[in-house]
């Protein structure tokens, strides 16, 4: 039997020798990867599909595909290890849409300048699906057995809900998923405040509750209006919307996130972030906490945003019917039937029907796996002074679905980026820090490795 003391040591040997290159290759994989235009609608990634398959063809790795739908490709391949619960590397290959005339760059274009690769998914979440396919590749070209198996798994649809992607793969192949114990996807990542690196792993995430609102009334000319109309009604609900506060509430997971924040803060906000169960109590917190930080705020009770609405098609028409559509969020310690009883509640002295258009489930991961202890120990060995924190999301990715099957899920990519740099994410001028990128390539290798190797 071979020793795996000798066998590390080798694969050791092995990274220093070639991280240089995986590197440069990633970075070149980048570049065309942005190149391929998966902007969700309409998605179109099988294109993404065929850039992975020409990669595995050259590398002799075996591997899956399916379209949920014309042109919405899914790719998935396996390295075969011991009898550990496999490790899934998930990624998203769509991207939001990106207006040209907005632009410095081509979104398109996968442009370097600056010390910074350009383009639509170079931050969500392109760059992370390269570190990952980079860590993928290396763990297969070295031969070196796992405790476990890993899986390379990228799907479509994420930016609108992931029903083409994970959701779909979970009810027609449900074999990717047999056996998997841990999962790592988008959603955290590093931060330097100026202060310190902080490392932040989602665990968990608030659950969109999307609504769609109509009302009803009688239709007539704009010269005639009626008492009331359609859209008098819908102004109606939408100010109640506008102007209701939901109950705040500092759950565990939020609670810890707030109390990791507390020991960089500035004076100004420490106390209140080492005890917010306290702070949101305080009179004129909770809207001073929104203009400094609305990110923040969301994690400290369920909202609703009123996003889309429409009425008439002609100015002198008052029409039969109006509708809008409202973004909700809710905290995960209750389910969206809690919430929608509550919502209706709100309006139910008013004349409006409510329909889900959708809804998720709430789970959250444990921080004690052995994917989560990989994290912190290697980010601190290789970035000393930082830390480690667990991480609520605002927005949801598709670890509610793996969450739900059981997999302890987590949102990490090392990579380290700047504060300022986050607007970019779904804005413009989307870019990653070259020297930043490379670094978190090399730091997501030593990750997955130490889960991996005994």
């Amino acid at each position: 039997m071979i020793n795996k003391t000798i066998l590390l040591l080798s694969f050791l040997v092995i990274t220093n020798v070639n991280a240089q290159s995986i590197e440069d290759q990633a970075v070149i994989w980048l570049k065309e990867f942005l190149k391929i235009d998966t902007i969700n609608p309409p998605g179109n990634e099988s294109r993404a599909v065929d850039f992975y398959k020409k990669i595995f063809d050259a590398e002799g790795i075996e591997y899956t595909t399916a379209e949920s739908a014309p042109g919405r490709g899914n790719i998935w391949a396996r390295i075969k290890g011991g009898n550990e619960p496999a490790l899934i590397l998930l990624q998203h290959t769509d991207v939001v849409p990106a207006d040209q005339k907005y632009w410095t760059v081509d979104p398109l274009l996968g442009e370097e300048r600056d010390g910074y690769i350009w383009g639509r998914g170079a931050l969500d979440m392109k760059n992370t699906g390269i570190s990952q396919l980079s860590t993928f590749l290396s763990l297969h070209r070295k031969n070196i057995p796992l405790n476990r198996d890993v899986v390379f798994l990228a799907t479509a649809d994420e930016e609108a809900g992931g029903y083409y992607g994970v959701g779909w793969l979970i009810q027609n192949h449900p074999e990717i998923f047999t056996n998997a114990g841990l999962l790592i996807n988008e959603g955290g990542g590093g931060e330097y405040n100026g202060i310190e690196t902080i490392f932040s792993i989602e665990v968990t995430q608030k659950v969109p509750v999307w609504l769609r609102l109509t009302t009803t009334d009688t239709p007539g000319h704009g010269s005639m209006p009626n008492p009331s109309s359609a859209v008098t009604k819908m102004i109606d609900v939408l100010d109640t919307i506008k102007n209701h506060t939901f109950p705040a509430r500092i759950i565990p997971s939020v609670d810890a996130v707030f109390s990791s924040m507390s020991l960089s803060a500035d004076s100004e906000w420490a106390d209140a972030y080492a005890d917010m169960s306290l702070a949101v109590k305080e009179p004129g917190f909770l809207k001073k906490l929104q203009i400094y930080s609305p990110s923040q705020h969301a994690l400290t009770r369920d909202t609703c945003s009123i996003t889309r609405f429409g009425a008439s098609n002609k100015i002198n028409v008052v029409p039969p019917e109006t509708w809008a559509e409202i973004d909700c969020r809710i905290l995960p310690d209750r389910t969206s039937e809690e919430f929608l009883a509550d919502f209706s509640l709100l309006l139910s002295d008013q004349d409006v029907n409510i329909e889900v258009i959708m809804a998720f489930t709430s789970a959250v991961s444990s921080a004690n796996s052995k994917l989560y202890r990989a994290i912190e120990k290697v980010t601190g060995e290789r970035h000393p002074g930082s830390r480690v924190t667990p991480g609520v999301s605002t927005g949801f990715t598709d670890s509610h679905f793996t969450r739900d099957l059981g997999i302890a899920s987590y949102g990490f990519d090392p990579i380290i980026v700047p504060e300022k740099e986050f607007t970019r994410i779904h804005g413009n001028d989307e870019r990653v820090s070259i020297d930043g990128f490379r670094r978190g390539v090399t730091d997501l290798l030593a990750i997955i490795s130490d889960v991996v190797y005994d």
